[in-house]
């Protein structure tokens, strides 16, 4: 083995492909430099080439996300490293499969001074689901064996469950070019992974489906709340709805705000102080993030219970869990009463919101997200931003099917959404779409400016009120006006337009709400990533959002609820 480096390389490259990896991101370096071409030259690997860290590392979330495979993030050593940090950190929270892979100089010039050389072990701490220090890559007749096991081993971690990022740290000495072709180690026949592992979802046990059938039946005045997070069929949901009589209040994002029993106007409902009195459910079975007592069901045993309300928690698969309760029940749950108020009130809540926001022909913020998620094709995915456009999706977009929805909940950074969305559209099948605040999107400027060179088009709406627009919802708003857009509103003047038509992206602005229909479908059947760029005033926004709640409470009163 004339060059162990470029043997360990080919090795570690084609093991991950054998794993289900197909795509992975780098920044150039000269540290990586036999990883970089491992990957560019395996036949089953799609390399995206990234000017930064950070983006590359996001870009890679985004496609691990979509895609639910493990994707790569190869950077050289240094502080290059240290920008895969943010995106590690959403892909712990989000249990999203991503693999990172540091190059590093020799371990004997750490605190010795050497140029770009950091202490890179165990670099982001408890967020990785299992670091691997691999070493020097040198020649031996066990050579091959250990180099797929790591591969193997990264790839098993990554996947779960729970699902997360890896971190391989790899050392390189000189040369890095090589001077022969190499070859992999041997690997296992027929392409398969040096030590297969098959995640397993736990399914639930019969005693499990009783006990919560049961306290179903006892309780009629229940409600399922679906937040984001983990993957719950959407049918399965249905089902257990029916069974149970339950309402649905589901995020957006967990894809299951659909059918007769969901309840899309929950954030304005509970607002009113009198419905929620009302209708203060004895029993919430919550599968995902939070939005009482609950039964908290999450496949991968973590627990997401920051109210410290949860009563019983259920590490199973909750798609299982609810299509067995919906079978055990066989329609004897529920209250009519009960499901007749809430889906009354959301009846009369939807209404009057859409009536409202029909209105409005400014862009106001709500209505662009409800718009956008209804225009959108089916097949489409959309990723939304954190802060404001999460939110504005929650509480205002109808209750539809078809969509795919990625968003990073798991930290709720607004960095890296750009990116993020490019990785996404990198592994969908669909129109890829994203809704973004102005701040987002310059924050990602790195990656706005390389948009247009990627073959796989997103289409960006972009909601420009000039500074952070969630602050003005928060007790900061309070405070006197100058010091509240100096260290809050953070007003930044820029052409965003001009950002884009440097980046080499169309754009559009748009000044009426009634033009994000027909400009996304233009935007869509354009083939390359576009903006559409919707002015908003951040105070005006609040006062809309205030309004709506206003006319939601004024409703229920008017119908007795």
């Amino acid at each position: 083995m004339a060059d162990p480096g470029r043997a360990f390389a080919l090795t570690l490259v084609d093991e991950l492909a054998r794993g289900g990896m197909t795509d992975a991101c780098l920044a150039p370096g000269s540290r990586s430099t036999p990883l970089a071409l491992a990957l560019a030259e395996h036949p089953g690997v799609r390399l995206h080439v990234h000017l930064d860290e950070r983006a590359a590392a996001y870009f890679a979330l985004g496609a691990a996300k979509r895609s639910g495979r493990p994707v790569a993030a190869l950077c050289t050593s240094g502080t290059a490293a240290a920008n895969f940090h943010p995106a590690v950190l959403e892909a712990h929270h989000a249990r999203a499969p991503l693999l990172v892979l540091t190059a590093d100089r020799p371990p004997e010039l750490r605190d010795t001074g050497a140029n770009q050389t950091v202490d890179q072990l165990k670099l982001f701490g408890a967020a990785v689901r299992w670091f691997c220090e691999v070493g020097l890559p040198t020649a031996g007749p066990a050579a091959g064996a250990y180099w797929r096991s790591v591969g193997a081993r990264a790839v098993a971690a990554a996947t779960g469950p729970p699902a997360g990022p890896v971190h391989l740290n790899v050392a390189f000495t000189e040369p890095l070019v090589p001077a022969e072709p190499g070859a992999p180690a041997a690997g296992r026949p027929d392409g398969a992974p040096w030590t297969a592992s098959a995640p397993l979802p736990r399914l639930p046990d019969p005693a499990e489906v009783r006990e919560l059938a049961a306290r179903v039946r006892a309780t009629p005045r229940g409600l399922l709340v679906a937040g984001w997070g983990p993957v719950l069929d959407p049918d399965a949901a249905d089902a257990f709805a029916a069974a149970s009589g339950w309402p649905v209040l589901a995020d957006p994002l967990s894809g299951a705000r659909r059918g007769p029993h969901a309840v899309s106007t929950y954030d304005a409902l509970v607002r009113d102080r009198d419905f929620a009195a009302a209708n203060r459910p004895g029993l919430v079975l919550r599968v995902g993030a939070a939005p009482t007592s609950q039964v908290l069901v999450d496949p991968d045993g973590a627990w997401p219970d920051p109210g410290r309300a949860a009563a019983i928690r259920l590490a199973v698969d909750p798609s299982a869990l609810l299509a067995a309760v919906a079978g055990e029940l066989d329609g004897a749950g529920g209250e009519e009463a009960w499901l007749d108020a809430w889906t009354g009130a959301e009846r009369a809540a939807r209404a009057t919101l859409d009536r409202l926001l029909d209105g409005w022909d400014e862009p106001f913020e709500g209505r662009v997200a409800r718009d956008l998620v209804a225009a959108l094709p089916d097949s489409a995915t959309l990723v939304v931003g954190s802060s404001m456009p999460v939110r504005d999706v929650d509480a205002f977009a109808r209750p539809r099917d078809g969509l795919a929805w990625v968003a990073n909940r798991g930290a709720s950074g607004i960095d890296g959404l750009v990116a993020t969305a490019l990785g996404v559209a990198a592994v969908a099948d669909g129109p890829v779409a994203a809704l973004c605040g102005d701040l987002s999107f310059v924050h990602d400027a790195t990656s706005v400016l390389g948009a247009a060179r990627r073959p796989d088009p997103v289409t960006f709406v972009v909601c420009d009120n000039d500074g952070g627009g969630i602050f003005s919802f928060l007790p900061q708003a309070g405070l006197p006006a100058d010091r509240f857009e100096e260290l809050f509103g953070t007003p930044h003047g820029l052409d965003l337009a001009g950002l884009a038509a440097v980046a080499g992206l169309d754009h559009q602005r748009l000044t009426r709400a009634g033009e994000l229909p027909p400009a996304l479908d233009k935007a869509l059947a354009a083939g390359r990533s576009n903006v559409l760029l919707v002015r908003g005033d951040r105070a005006v926004n609040a006062a809309r959002h205030r309004e709506a709640v206003a006319a939601v409470a004024a409703a229920l009163r008017g119908t007795g609820r």
